[in-house]
């Protein structure tokens, strides 16, 4: 009985620990967004701005084209979650609910593509968008983000389509449903959370993604914001208040995001690692 109250204790403080790990980070981004440039790089640390200034986004508008980066990164993450969540559905429903020759062997090779570092395949890659007129264009990095991401989204929804029932889509089916009303509107109300992680997921994948962005765009008004950023770091000079300001900016959408599907993404990859 006096070891429960210790455990309580350790249990709280080991809680804290870790969320302090976690948030921490968070703060002293967005703390040192408002700080003055000589508060920012004193090589005494302040946790709270001693003088709240906003030049460093005015900054940020005005000196750097990030308006069209965050633009850009939008279209190609919204673009490539739709086009993943529809076409993962797609391709999990025929690969787990329909029966035909070589349905396993066709998944397997969906998920050859993690074999290889996408180092390797970049070339290859490059080589077949330039015939295609596709490299230095959006709808390229949709293409690429797509082809990448929707494997691992058949993966994921596999443990959430084998758990609806075969009679469900039987009488559904003898009701004189077709195959993709089926799926609208018997598997994507019960695949709620699943569909809720996979979106949450191909967000934040193709939002991040630097490595085809660098190497597939060329124009500086299509970059993305990984590239766009990075490319004004390394150009000119470290301005930190910026480089803060902006990583308070980028991490807005992801955030939005999880707040309205947070609890999707949650039960989701819960229940898929009991579920599979």
């Amino acid at each position: 009985m006096k070891k429960r109250p210790i455990a309580k204790i350790l249990r709280y403080v080991s809680v804290a620990l870790l969320s302090s790990l976690v948030f921490l980070p968070l703060y002293w981004i967005l703390i040192n967004s408002f700080k003055t440039t000589p508060e920012l790089t004193s090589p005494k640390p302040t946790f709270f701005p001693h003088t709240f200034t906003l030049e460093h986004y005015t900054n940020l508008f005005t000196q750097v084209n990030f308006l069209r980066y965050f633009y850009n990164s939008t279209v190609v993450a919204v673009a490539s979650t739709l086009v993943i969540i529809v076409l993962g559905a797609l391709a999990a429903y025929s690969i787990y609910r329909c029966r035909y020759w070589g349905r396993k062997t066709l998944f397997t090779l969906f998920l050859l593509i993690y074999v290889f570092p996408r180092v390797l395949i970049l070339i290859p890659l490059f080589v077949v968008f330039s015939r295609l007129h596709l490299v230095d264009t959006l709808l390229g990095l949709v293409v690429l983000n797509v082809t990448v991401t929707a494997p691992f989204s058949i993966w994921t929804l596999k443990a959430f389509f084998l758990t609806v029932p075969l009679e469900l889509e039987d009488a559904a089916l003898v009701d004189g449903a077709n195959r993709v009303q089926v799926l609208f509107r018997i598997f994507f109300p019960v695949v709620a959370p699943g569909i809720g992680a996979l979106a949450l997921s191909a967000f934040l994948m193709s939002w991040t993604e630097y490595l085809f962005a660098s190497a597939f765009i060329m124009s500086t008004e299509l970059k993305t914001i990984p590239v766009g950023m990075a490319l004004f770091l390394d150009q000119y000079f470290i301005d930190w208040g910026m480089l803060m300001s902006s990583s308070v900016l980028v991490a807005l959408p992801p955030t939005i995001l999880f707040a309205f599907i947070g609890r999707y993404y949650v039960k989701g990859l819960s229940a898929g690692a009991v579920k599979g």
